[in-house]
C-alpha cells in the first residue's frame, strides 16, 4: 500500500522484496515439492495438482488460476494490495519457467518440510512488505467479507481441499506431507510475519491528533483513544487502539514511522472481536 508520504525508492525497494520472495518461492517449489509430489498451499497447490491432469506446467496454471481472482480482488480488496500481489504471482510463473526442475534429495519427508520453509519464506517477506503470494488469500478475504465467518475458516476449508485432492488423486502418504508442509510453512509466516489474520495495535504516542488523520486517510479502520502517562518521565500521551488485518500491518507500520518516530506500538495477535469491524476494504 501507497501511503500519503511514500517515497518512489520506498516503492522500489518493495518490488525488488517482492522479486526475491518470488525467486525463492519458486526455489522450493521446483528443487522440493514438485520433484516429490508435495503440495503447497493456496492456489499454488492447486496449480500443482492440475499441472498433473493437464498438458501445462504449475506456473502458467499459477498465472491463470490468479486471473480471475485478481479482478475479484481488485474490486474487493484494494487495488495496491492486489496490484503487487499479482506481481509476486506474475513473477513467480517467470522464475518456475526458467528454473529447472531438480530432485536434490530422494527423502519425501525432507522435501516437504524444506518446501514449505522455502516457499512459505517467499510468501512471508511479501506479507512483511504489503502485498501476498496472491491466490487463495484474497478469495478467502472476499468470502469472510460476505460473510461473518473469519478469514482463517476459510483457509482452513480451502487448503483441506487441496489435501484431500492429493490423497485422492495420488495417494494419502502425499496428502498427509502436504500436511507437513501446510504446517512448517504456517510456523515460518508465523515468524517472520503472522499468520493471524487479525491484529490489534497500541500506539503510545505525544502526537495523537497527527497520528489518527494519518491513520484514517491511509487505512479504514476505527481507532479508539485512551489518556496515558509515561511511567519515566511523566509526560501526557495518548495510546490509540485499532484492529487491522495482517494485509495492513504494512501500511500501519509506514504510516507510525511518517507521523512519529517516537512512538511506541505493540502489535497483538486478535483471536476474535465481536462488534463493528469494517469490511469494505
Amino acid at each position: 500500500m501507497i501511503t500519503t508520504h511514500t517515497t518512489l525508492s520506498q516503492e522500489l525497494k518493495k518490488v525488488g522484496v517482492i522479486i526475491l520472495g518470488a525467486l525463492i518461492m519458486a526455489v522450493g517449489l521446483n528443487m522440493f515439492l514438485i520433484p516429490a509430489n508435495v503440495f503447497a498451499s493456496g492456489a499454488t497447490g492447486i496449480a500443482q495438482i492440475l499441472s498433473t491432469l493437464i498438458p501445462l506446467s504449475t506456473g502458467m496454471l499459477l498465472f491463470i488460476i490468479n486471473i480471475p481472482i485478481a479482478v475479484l480482488g481488485w474490486i474487493r480488496v484494494g487495488k495496491l494490495f492486489t496490484f503487487y500481489s499479482f506481481l509476486h504471482v506474475a513473477l513467480t510463473t517467470f522464475f518456475l519457467e526458467i528454473i529447472p526442475i531438480t530432485e536434490l534429495s530422494s527423502d519425501i519427508l525432507l522435501n516437504g518440510v524444506f518446501g514449505g520453509v522455502i516457499t512459505a519464506i517467499g510468501a512471508a517477506i511479501a506479507l512483511k512488505w504489503g502485498a501476498s503470494a496472491g491466490g487463495l488469500d484474497i478469495v478467502a478475504l472476499v468470502l469472510a467479507q460476505s460473510s461473518e465467518r473469519p478469514v482463517g475458516t476459510y483457509f482452513f476449508m480451502l487448503n483441506g481441499v487441496i489435501v484431500i485432492a492429493a490423497g485422492l488423486l495420488f495417494n494419502w502418504e502425499s496428502a498427509l506431507y502436504t500436511l507437513v508442509t501446510l504446517y512448517v510453512g504456517s510456523r515460518v509466516i508465523d515468524a517472520i510475519h503472522t499468520r493471524h489474520v487479525k491484529l490489534t495495535a497500541f500506539i503510545v504516542t505525544k502526537k495523537p491528533d497527527l497520528l489518527r488523520d494519518a491513520i484514517h486517510q491511509n487505512i479504514t479502520r476505527g481507532i479508539t483513544r485512551m489518556p496515558a502517562k509515561g511511567g519515566f518521565d511523566a509526560s501526557e500521551k495518548e495510546v490509540l487502539m485499532i484492529v487491522i488485518t495482517r494485509y495492513e500491518l504494512y501500511a500501519l507500520q509506514q504510516v507510525i514511522q511518517e507521523v512519529d518516530e517516537q512512538a511506541f506500538t505493540n502489535i497483538v495477535n486478535t483471536a476474535g472481536i465481536y462488534g463493528i469491524f469494517r469490511k469494505d476494504k
